[in-house]
Formats: structure tokens, sequence, C-alpha cells
């Protein structure tokens, strides 16, 4: 099983990066898929899932500035982020769970990714 996220890399405040996971070797099309991120020296942090049909559920805090998607075909999923601040400077993660999941402990997942760095800088 492979989860391989990519798009990230250096923009600067205020920009927008659109982040790619490319999944292989289970039945993504029944999985919810998660983005999850770990700023440096700070935890994980939840930020959105998605559920098999489509529909997005956001962290409080990313409402407005990130939308997640899938496209089922492709199995990919993507998180578009806008307006980027400095504290979004972070790894970010996919994962895939068969449940709806809000954990921030990987071991809570079923599948993980290898993380693409964010760094939102002037």
């Amino acid at each position: 099983v492979q989860l391989v996220e990519s798009g990230g890399g250096l923009v600067q405040p205020g920009g927008s990066l659109k982040l790619s996971c490319a999944a292989s070797e289970f039945m993504f099309s029944s999985y919810w898929m998660y983005w999850v991120r770990q700023a440096p020296g700070k935890g994980l942090e939840w930020i959105s899932a998605i559920d098999p049909s489509g529909n997005p559920y956001y962290a409080d805090s990313m409402k407005g500035r990130f939308t997640a998607s899938r496209d089922n075909a492709k199995n990919t999923v993507y998180l578009q982020m806008n307006s980027l601040k400095p504290e979004d400077t972070a790894i970010y993660y996919c994962a895939a769970d068969q449940t709806y999941q809000r954990s921030v402990r990987i071991r809570e997942y079923d599948y993980w990714g290898q993380g693409t760095p964010v760094t939102v800088s002037s």
C-alpha cells in the first residue's frame, strides 16, 4: 500500500498551493481520506477528512482557506490551500481509514503517507 504526497514547496504569504496524494494497492474509493500536518516542533494537527463520496469535513481553524477533494477514478485526494500564512508551514501528510477519524495518532489510521513539506515565507 502506498500513499504518495506531492505539491509541497516554498510559497509566499498569501499564496496558494495544491497538494496531491496518490494512493495505490487498496480500495481507495471505499476509504475516508485525511490530511494531517505537523509544524516544526509541534504535534500533529488534523486538517480535513473527505468521505468516499467526496464530502469534505474540516477542522474549524481550516475552514474557508483549505479545500479537500478527491478523484476516485485517479485514486487521488487533493488539498487546495489558499491565503497561506507562515504558521501553515508544516509537513503535510495524507492518511486513509475505513472509518471517520479525528485522531492525531498515526496508529489510528490504516495507511499513512510520507509527507510533503510546505514552507510559507517571504
